[in-house]
């Protein structure tokens, strides 16, 4: 869903970049609350993931492809504020480095990509586990309900920056229907890697997941015939793997998916570039202006083996994106007020 150069007019362009910028110093300020020194690097490895993964595109119909858009990964691992900041890392370093997504149009990449979608994602997520039960499985079905329909809304949000300010005269009825109706395939996809992801990490470091956090069921003990709640453990339960563990665990997945799977990704126009072409929105597409970067289209320039020149690339957009998300994030904590950091000891436990 990463929207060129040239399909959205210069005035709307310009009006979701001042969104998007505004969106930007919000998250800036929120983050402050959500990152401490325990989760501030889980959020430069999520960054890092999220540009892996959508190297991998995944056949949804025939002759088109999807793969994740992540708002909802990075709201539900790391909190709504940093998860728009991570995915807004992801689309910087792909416009800059890989000519992926207009400069132009980075405002609305940002504002469809990851304000939509992390705001759709992780509302509908508080919903569904607060009238869910309490537990693990619950966070995973709601992570899973919640990426899925993050989608659709992307879509439905660029049909309408396209009503406002799209450069070809299209029915704008025929690009609503094609592009909901794709990405609903493409949802299945995020849902079920934002839910597989999301799992994982509870399994090992739910005191690390965000979405987990205050969904502690306590222990019920009678007394005098009723239930009361027992006393709080005076002792966190011990982790099944340390946040080093996890961490370098997480990149090394990273690099493995773009520097290895990536590779044997479909190779079929994403749901956007389908519908552009299938109903003529990329007729003022314009090139791209880092269309000449040593790493456009993620590959590597003058290296002429394709396997090896697209693994090279997305090593060094993993390592990039890792790097550049952690220095913002540790930019973020370090700037936090005494006050500003929510408690990230309570997490998801089935009792």
């Amino acid at each position: 869903m990463h929207v060129p150069d040239g399909f959205i007019n210069a005035p709307v362009s310009a009006a979701t970049g001042v969104v998007a910028a505004g969106a930007i110093a919000v998250s800036l300020r929120g983050a402050r609350r959500e990152l401490d020194e325990r989760t501030a690097p889980l959020a430069g490895l999520v960054a890092a993931f999220i540009f892996a993964v959508q190297m991998l595109n995944f056949p949804v119909a025939a002759g088109t492809s999807g793969h994740l858009l992540g708002g909802a990964l990075a709201a539900i691992l790391v909190g709504p504020f940093t998860g728009v900041l991570c995915v807004s890392v992801v689309l910087l370093m792909q416009g800059i480095l890989f000519a992926d997504g207009g400069l132009t149009a980075l405002g609305v990449n940002i504002t469809d990509m990851a304000i939509v979608t992390t705001v759709v994602s992780y509302a509908v997520f508080r919903v569904l586990v607060k009238v869910l039960p309490r537990g693990r499985r619950t966070v995973t079905v709601a992570s899973f309900a919640a990426a899925l329909l993050s989608v659709p809304a992307a879509a439905v949000a660029f049909t309408l920056i396209y009503a406002l300010g799209g450069t070809t005269d299209v029915s704008i009825g025929k690009v609503a229907t094609a592009m909901i109706g794709v990405h609903v395939l493409i949802g299945l996809g995020e849902a079920a890697i934002t839910a597989l992801t999301v799992g994982a990490v509870i399994a090992v470091r739910p005191d690390l997941v965000h979405g987990a956090r205050g969904l502690r069921q306590r222990l019920k003990l009678r007394v005098n015939g009723e239930l009361v709640d027992a006393p709080a453990p005076t002792a966190p339960v011990a982790a099944r793997t340390s946040r080093r563990a996890l961490w370098i665990g997480g990149l090394v997945t990273s690099l493995v998916l773009a520097g290895f799977v990536s590779y044997y990704a479909s190779s079929s126009p994403d749901g956007l570039e389908k519908v552009a072409a299938d109903q003529g929105i990329d007729q003022k597409a314009k090139e791209h202006a880092a269309a000449d970067s040593p790493l456009a289209d993620y590959s590597v320039k003058d290296v002429a083996d394709a396997r090896l020149s697209g693994g090279l690339a997305g090593v060094i957009g993993v390592g990039v994106t890792v790097v550049a998300g952690s220095g913002v994030f540790w930019v973020v904590r370090r700037r936090r007020a005494p006050g500003d950091v929510t408690p990230s000891s309570t997490a998801v436990e089935n009792v």
